[in-house]
């Protein structure tokens, strides 16, 4: 179910006025059975799937708590759980394939056949959600939690169940244990941020598409202009479409009392690709940093500064794969490694340089080149396939004077949406130096900006990029 269809908007106030007409007791049933139905217009079968991990991590949980000796092994077990479901409706068929074309360079045929299966919306995020819970019970920063309602919530939670953000049990649990109680303040914080959000993805999101789509989809006959425009439009399609996900996912939550974690903090303000990546999909660098990257970083110690090259490059290539099951993910990933890992052994005379030059001048061309690159990383991002964005990139760099741009980048059009980036930036900046609180003043600011996403949306239900992963 997207947030910018109808059908959505019609379960968003069905589920409200039927949470907030019925006991209070029963609040959390309501929560439960709504965030079933979310899931299940997907695909309803993969909700079994959903459930069989539950119940898994469920008893895991209690028995690690419980257990003096067998707590690693039932640790294992609940990663292996969800690891191995990831691993065959994401991964398999591209290890089979890959696999496949290893064995044809020794003349030998791969007997095992592709599988033919849709992979349930959102795996990667409830999937690393899960996994959090059973590792913070085994480092004991988490107790077991004993009552299976509030598990299941923790993994089914509809609002963030898709696109995240990755959720921490020490932070969403506690919460889903409280009573959920009507509240204006909270009503009209939740609709801000929802308001925004919807404003980021149909306003902003998709009228970028129309210009970047054309482009990516015929890379052949695009020249290095439009890839150059396209590339930096992506950047901002990317962005507004998934942190606008996420406003959204956080408003609903706000609205009943219950604060998700924040995803970004103006990523494009960022002066280096190592403060970007602290700004960018808060809640993924920071799993991987706490359950991939500290404990590689603690058997690498003795590597000293290589040890900390090797550890950030295996992070993001984990993290390039986790977007997807393709090698350009896992480039993109690469890439983004290096240039941390550029940053890190050059720290030093970076911080000599920065200090001959004026502060607003370094400010400028820090983010200038850290947006740039980010931007060009995103090319892999964006293309299917190695060979594409090797096209691509040597396109780019191919610029003519007689090269025209495509017919869709109308001149108005264009102007249009740079004036809606710059008020996006400038709105998010004003926003994070300006705590608004007045309710009614919430309240008015999203009734107008839900009045221009009716008149200037493009209404044509685009899926948000991150529900693919």
């Amino acid at each position: 179910m997207l947030f910018n269809s109808l059908q959505f908007i019609i379960f968003f106030f069905a589920f409200f006025f039927i949470l907030f007409s019925i006991p209070v007791s029963m609040r959390k049933f309501w929560l439960l059975i709504a965030s079933c139905y979310f899931y299940m217009v997907f695909k309803p079968i993969y909700l079994l799937i959903l459930l069989a991990v539950i119940l898994i991590d469920f008893c895991a949980g209690i028995q690690i708590e419980k257990s003096k000796n067998n707590k690693r092994s039932w640790l294992i077990l609940s990663l292996i759980s969800n690891i191995g479901i990831l691993v065959f409706y994401k991964y398999f068929n591209f290890l089979n394939e890959n696999i496949s074309e290893l064995l044809d360079y020794f003349h030998i045929r791969n007997t095992i056949p592709a599988f033919n299966i849709i992979l349930p919306i959102g795996l990667s995020f409830h999937t690393f959600q899960a996994m959090s819970y059973t590792i913070e019970v085994f480092r004991g920063n988490q107790k077991a939690e004993k009552n299976i309602l509030h598990y299941s919530l923790y993994v089914l939670y509809f609002p963030q169940l898709v696109a995240g953000p990755i959720e921490r049990p020490q932070h969403l649990l506690p919460q889903l244990k409280n009573s959920i109680y009507f509240n204006y303040s909270n009503i009209a914080e939740g609709l801000f941020r929802i308001a925004c959000g919807f404003f980021k993805k149909v306003v902003i999101a998709d009228r970028l598409s129309l210009f970047v789509d054309p482009v990516f989809n015929d890379i052949q006959t695009s020249n290095g202009y439009s890839i150059f425009i396209a590339m930096i439009f992506f950047a901002f399609e990317i962005y507004c479409d998934f942190s606008g996900y996420t406003d959204i996912a956080i408003g609903i939550s706000r609205m009943m009392g219950i604060k998700l974690v924040e995803n970004f903090k103006n990523p494009f303000l960022s002066t280096s690709i190592t403060e970007f990546w602290r700004r960018w999909h808060i809640s993924l660098s920071t799993w991987f940093a706490d359950y991939v990257y500290s404990p590689l970083a603690i058997k690498r110690r003795n590597w000293g500064d290589w040890g900390i090259v090797y550890t950030s490059m295996v992070t993001f290539l984990l993290i390039g794969l986790w977007h997807g099951a393709n090698w350009t993910f896992v480039i993109y990933g690469g890439i983004n490694g290096l240039m941390l890992s550029f940053e890190f052994l050059t720290r030093k005379k970076r911080k000599n340089i920065r200090k001959k030059i004026p502060i607003i001048l370094n400010n400028i061309v820090g983010v200038s080149y850290t947006f740039l690159f980010y931007a060009f990383s995103l090319i892999f991002f964006r293309v299917k396939e190695v060979k594409v964005a090797v096209t691509t990139i040597y396109s780019l760099f191919l610029f003519s004077i007689n090269d025209k741009l495509p017919k869709v980048y109308n001149v108005t059009e264009m102007a249009f949406v740079v004036i809606l980036i710059i008020g996006l930036m400038l709105s998010e900046t004003f926003i994070k130096r300006n705590n608004i609180k007045k309710s009614n003043t919430l309240i008015l600011i999203s009734c107008m900006l839900l009045f221009f996403s009716y008149l200037f949306g493009e209404f044509y239900s685009k899926q948000f990029i991150y529900f693919q992963f």
